[in-house]
């Protein structure tokens, strides 16, 4: 590691570390019902919304009915965004002629449940099969209200262990709406005006031909850029305006546009941990949950760079080897911008993959063994080091709520969080939502292995292409493990080598999505409502301090312990024995100075 290196990611978390306080302060006045520096102007346009849509801002919603809110709102966008993927080719803003036989029944379902659930998983390449209206109304709407719903999720949780002896959990609709006018829309429009300033494109332009030095032509995409790229990031959405995601220069055009980039991604999830505070009037709580979030976010961090920059020891064979350090010179650059290098590179695996977020601007499945089992891990941990925005909240919450039973199983009393205690049904909740994550990752990653080998046309139709695994052995396998994953941990980030675009993978990974993001949701929303209606237990000597380093140290804990006993014999199979396959001289198509090992 270099002394450059470091000083880019301790100051990534210094400038994180300064905005959390004030935007969570300001969240929090805003979901109490508190007036804001924005009213003035926003407060119209939010009286207006309720008005044509019919809500009463003033009335609040049992559990099952917030629930059921959600869940049809979700729907309903879902399914709007099939139909204007299928009818593109006859809606406006498409200079291209981007027809709807383009995308499949199939792909279809599959990208409109990707960014119905905040996943942006994208089996296509969206430069050459989707339409700016596509883009702009089927995609990028979901990318404010899917975040939006994640948001309003967090607050209802939040309010379980905020309010006293009550039947409801807030407004969904409301939630909702103050989420996406007052937190969402106007922190897009500096993030794209910032993204703007520093080269990424924002028209609605056909794309350019041009012709190249060598005579021959090359078409230039081109598009709404900007503005879907800061909502993108601030939403922890993750899909690309173009395939290549951030690495292409028009979405990530610079440096700092990639600093401003990865703080975009992480700065609404990390104020939201002083807003459960002020909420719960004890912002020592939220602290203590940054600070969790901060430890395994820092540890993820260093592993993934020095791996990276240690890069692959067989280099030193073909005579290229360092003889101060014996690492590979430079790193392992594959797959990574030079623009950025390996410094920048990981730090944006890991919170991009620490966050429910997806977005890139390096290939993962390039990465080595270790440096792309981290970004695995974080997802397999429900995405909670800071997460998506709500989700990371309301995951971080879940363990918070496990690791309370099992200090309280250790002492002989009944735990308690927040003045609330913790029972049957609470605990019941979340390992149900726990269980249903590892339980979609692994099943559907060893039906996807099983798929994978099938002589069936629906599930691996004939023709160029097609193939689903472009390497073998245990890096095949992580390429499959990491796409279900990403798909139930509502990420949508993958190791390239995975093609999931077939009648199979698009229809089982749409439901990983779907699985992962709503059966966390519900559990969680039950076992809020369940604490909504308790009383507060007065704080005694035998009360579990949940506000120290103790309790931070045993929240990582439990959140480790839990991933490793859940996940680690599928690592085992893959990252972790290619690690030791590596050291030893054996590779798996990987190319290397022109020879294939």
């Amino acid at each position: 590691m270099t002394s450059m290196g470091l000083l880019q990611i301790f100051l990534f978390f210094l400038v994180l570390l300064a905005l959390t306080k004030p935007l969570g302060a300001y969240m929090a006045r805003l979901f109490e019902g508190e007036r804001t520096f924005l009213h003035p102007v926003v407060r119209p346009i939010e009286r207006l919304v309720y008005k044509l849509c019919g809500v009463d801002e003033t009335a609040e919603q049992h559990w099952t009915h917030y629930a059921g809110s959600l869940l049809a709102f979700s729907l309903a966008g879902i399914l709007l965004t099939y139909l204007i993927q299928r009818i593109q080719g006859v809606l406006p803003f498409n200079p291209q002629g981007f027809g709807g036989k383009l995308i499949t029944p199939d792909l279809a379902f599959n990208t409109a449940a990707s960014f119905g659930t905040n996943t942006n998983w994208q089996a296509y390449t969206p430069e050459t099969t989707v339409s700016y209206f596509t883009q702009m109304v089927g995609l990028a709407v979901h990318n404010f209200t899917s975040a939006a719903a994640g948001i309003a999720t967090a607050m209802a949780v939040v309010r379980g262990f905020s309010r006293r002896s009550a039947n409801s959990i807030g407004n969904f609709w409301v939630d909702l709406t103050r989420a996406t006018l007052y937190v969402l829309i106007p922190l897009s429009i500096v993030g794209a005006l910032l993204l703007v300033w520093q080269g990424s494109i924002q028209n609605l332009h056909p794309y350019d031909k041009i012709a190249t030095l060598e005579g021959g032509a090359q078409t230039i995409a081109q598009g709404p850029t900007a503005s879907q790229e800061a909502i993108k990031m601030l939403g922890t959405n993750g899909g690309g305006f173009f395939n290549a995601n951030s690495a292409h220069p028009f979405e990530n055009p610079t440096p700092f546009a990639n600093f401003l980039q990865v703080l975009y991604i992480f700065v609404i999830p990390a104020g939201l941990t002083y807003t459960f505070g002020k909420m719960v009037r004890d912002t020592r709580q939220g602290w203590a949950l940054f600070a969790a979030m901060s430890v395994v976010f820092l540890l993820g961090v260093f592993v993934v760079y020095p791996a990276e920059q240690s890069g692959n020891p067989n280099l030193t064979k073909l005579g290229l080897e360092n003889a101060a350090t014996d690492t590979q010179p430079g790193g392992n650059m594959e797959g990574k911008e030079v623009r950025f290098g390996i410094p920048a590179s990981a730090l944006f695996a890991v919170v991009t993959t620490d966050a429910s977020c997806g977005a890139v601007n390096s290939m993962h499945d390039s990465f080595t063994p270790l440096g792309g089992m981290v970004p695995m891990v974080n997802i397999q941990l429900g995405e909670v080091i800071f997460g998506g925005v709500g989700a990371g909240l309301y995951g971080m919450l879940m363990y918070a709520i496990l690791a309370v039973f099992l200090a309280g199983l250790m002492v002989g009393r009944t735990p308690e969080y927040l003045g609330k205690k913790i029972e049957q049904k609470e605990v019941k909740m979340a390992m149900l939502a726990m269980l249903v994550l590892a339980a979609s990752i692994l099943l559907f990653s060893a039906g996807g292995i099983m798929a994978h080998f099938a002589k069936n046309a629906w599930i691996n139709p004939p023709g160029p292409g097609t193939a689903n695994l472009t390497n073998n052995g245990p890096h095949g396998l992580s390429e499959m493990l990491y796409a279900y994953t990403s798909g139930t941990g509502n990420n949508g980030s993958a190791f390239g080598g995975f093609n999931g675009n077939t009648p199979f993978f698009n229809t089982t990974l749409g439901y990983a999505m779907l699985i992962g993001r709503f059966l966390m949701m519900i559990p969680l929303l039950a076992a809020a409502g369940s604490l909504a209606r308790k009383k507060m237990v007065p704080v005694s000597v035998g009360t579990f301090p949940t506000h120290g380093g103790l309790f931070v140290a045993w929240l990582v804990g439990v959140i480790l312990v839990v991933g490793a006993l859940t996940f680690f014999p599928a690592l085992c199979l893959g990252p972790v024995v290619e690690h030791f396959l590596m050291n030893n001289g054996k590779l798996f198509s990987v190319l290397i100075m022109g020879f294939w090992s």
